[in-house]
């Protein structure tokens, strides 16, 4: 009897959100994503070329903060306390997600400097900070 309350429960929860996601309403997808998007038709105001990069303002970025400028072997120095990530083996300092180095050095609550470079478009399970590869790594 009480697993019939629970699935009967869970039904009606589940009825509940769908409903709520079928509801209409007024939205505007995502830059990028498929589907229509909202067009001006007021006269009054000159619709926006889209291949105009004047018209099209630019994607918003998290400041990120400042590091030693790159050598010319496109390597950068960071020196600061590396923190834990929000993901179990997840390393940050400064903003930056730390990729390898070595881990009696490298460890959250450490004081170090480390040498690498940034790889922005590199893909990571840590869904937090900027990927820094470590390419050598010292106590501070």
């Amino acid at each position: 009897m009480r697993t019939l309350r629970i699935v009967a429960a869970a039904l009606v929860a589940g009825a509940l959100l769908s409903a709520c996601g079928a509801q209409g309403g007024d939205v505007t997808p995502a830059p990028g994503s498929t589907g229509e998007t909202s067009v001006s038709t007021d006269p009054s105001t000159p619709a926006a070329d889209p291949t105009d990069p004047a018209a099209t303002p630019p994607a918003h970025r998290p400041s990120r903060p400042a590091a030693s400028a790159p050598a010319k072997s496109g390597t950068t120095t960071l020196t600061g306390t590396v923190t834990a990530g929000v993901e179990p083996g997840c390393l940050l300092l400064d903003g930056y997600l730390l990729l390898g180095g070595a881990k009696d050095v490298v460890k959250a609550g450490a004081r170090v400097t480390v040498t690498g470079k940034v790889e922005e478009g590199m893909m990571t399970t840590c869904q937090q900070g900027t990927p820094f590869v470590v390419s050598s790594a010292t106590p501070a």
